[in-house]
This record gives structure tokens, C-alpha cells and sequence, in this order.
């Protein structure tokens, strides 16, 4: 197919296996965070999970007992997170966007979405939330950024991207990682909706070493990655594979999860 037929926000569906095998999970500490802003049991819980991806986030969750409906429009993607958590009673697979899923009112006490509510279409997106959830009920979305902090590594594959893959800089500058993120990227648009208060972001760092396999693993999950034609990307990532390998042992790319919670008024 044709790159430009091809929706980016369907994309990852191209390489299920390899997006949860390459992906990364989410900390206790994330997962804590938001529970503790539910005030609710977690064994009473139910949510709403928007743009499930593999499961990686539905996981941490149901872990903690939490009962999930979990909405995946990708067959391949919505296929991967069934089987991930098929030992998982309370977890409900539903292939589905958010915008197309016919709504049930009030019936969850959390909706969260990690690294997906982008996807989701703005002018619906936080009066579907609302009216998803129960009254007091918790807005959660989640989202890993890369977090430079003056590594030479940054500055070097910029060169690479503005040498091999200009357009990527122009399409997206924020992965992999050439600017800071914004970690209040979304409060300010929760407020403007009226519809929920005691709106809170918070950020939790980490660090995450790479191989150039596992590197190049990471950008082959990356819808904007997956737009290239194969010739393009693959002579991006012959250019990445060698800054990275010539540097023994690895990288170490610093990150940090954004958690952004809200309570519905």
C-alpha cells in the first residue's frame, strides 16, 4: 500500500509483535500515582482504557485488580493486547476507536489512555470522557517522552535526521527526543473544558539503555518511522545503527513518563 493511503494513527497495527516486544511498560510508581488520585479500591475500580495498544498499560492496571474495558481499533494490535491478557477475567478487549465506540454513560470510575489520546479526535475527545465517566470519576494520560539533558547523543542524531530524514524534523521534532516535552501539555486544554477539576501533571524519570538492534527496534514502532518508504528508512536507520554502535556498550536514553490526572465535575 501506498504511503500516503495509509492512516498514521492505524500504522502500528504493521508491526504488532515487534511495538510490544520494543515498546516500553509502565513503572509501579506511574500505576500508583493514578490509583492513589482515584481514591477508589482498586479492587472496585472499573475503567476505560482509550487506545490499549499491545497492553501495556492495561496490564499494569489489571494487575492491581483493576476490571478494564479496553478499546483497540487495530485488529493486529487489539489481537496481541487479547492474548497478552488472556489469563486476565476482568480485562475485556473491544476493537474500536473511541470515537466510533458507542458510549456508556457513567459507567467507569477511571478513563485512562497512554501514549494514544493524541490519536483521539479533540473536538469529541474530552466531552466523550465526561460523559464516560461516573460522577467524580478520573481522567489519567499517560505518555513517555524522551528527556535530553545535554547528551551528546542528541545532538548527533540530529545530524543524522537533518542529513538522511529531514522531514521527520519538520513532521515531528519531538521524537526521537530533539527537543525537551512538555509536560503540561494537556492541562491547559483540560481547564479550558470546564468539565473537570483538580487537574494535575506530574512526572516520573527514568533511563533506558540501548543496543543499536533495540534502538532501531524502538523507531521501527514510531508511526512517523513507519510512514517512510522502506528505501527511506532503511538508509535512516543504517546511518543510526552506525552512530550507535560506535559507541560500545550501548546507549542510555534519559525519559520520562508524564502522568496528567483530572476529576470529573
Amino acid at each position: 500500500m501506498a504511503a500516503e493511503a495509509r492512516e498514521q494513527r492505524f500504522v502500528f497495527g504493521e508491526v504488532a509483535e515487534l511495538y510490544d516486544r520494543a515498546r516500553a511498560g509502565y513503572p509501579a510508581d506511574v500505576i500508583d500515582d493514578v490509583l492513589r488520585f482515584t481514591g477508589v479500591d482498586p479492587d472496585r475500580l472499573r475503567a476505560l482504557e482509550v487506545g490499549a495498544g499491545t497492553g501495556k498499560a492495561t496490564l499494569a492496571f489489571a494487575a492491581r485488580g483493576v476490571e478494564i474495558l479496553a478499546l483497540e481499533p487495530s485488529p493486529e494490535m487489539a489481537a496481541v493486547a487479547a492474548r497478552n491478557c488472556r489469563e486476565l477475567p476482568r480485562v475485556r478487549i473491544v476493537r474500536s476507536t473511541f470515537e466510533d465506540w458507542r458510549l456508556e454513560e457513567r459507567g467507569f470510575g477511571l478513563l485512562f489512555a497512554a501514549q494514544s489520546w493524541h490519536w483521539v479526535a479533540p473536538e469529541v475527545r474530552w466531552a466523550r470522557a465526561a460523559r464516560a465517566l461516573s460522577p467524580g470519576g478520573t481522567l489519567a494520560l499517560l505518555g513517555h517522552s524522551v528527556r535530553w539533558r545535554g547528551e551528546p547523543l542528541r545532538d548527533e542524531l540530529e545530524d543524522v535526521y537533518r542529513r538522511v530524514a529531514p522531514a521527520l524534523l519538520t513532521r515531528n521534532p519531538g521524537f526521537p527526543g530533539l527537543h525537551d516535552v512538555d509536560d503540561d501539555a494537556y492541562v491547559d486544554e483540560i481547564q479550558r473544558t470546564e468539565l473537570f477539576g483538580g487537574v494535575t501533571s506530574r512526572s516520573h524519570p527514568w533511563s533506558e539503555h540501548f543496543s543499536a538492534d533495540g534502538f532501531l527496534d524502538r523507531l521501527a514502532t514510531q508511526s512517523d518511522h513507519r510512514l517512510l518508504t522502506d528505501t527511506a528508512r532503511g538508509e535512516l536507520f543504517a546511518a543510526v545503527r552506525e552512530l550507535v554502535s560506535a559507541r560500545d556498550g550501548g546507549v542510555d536514553v534519559p525519559h520520562v513518563t508524564t502522568v496528567t490526572v483530572a476529576r470529573l465535575r
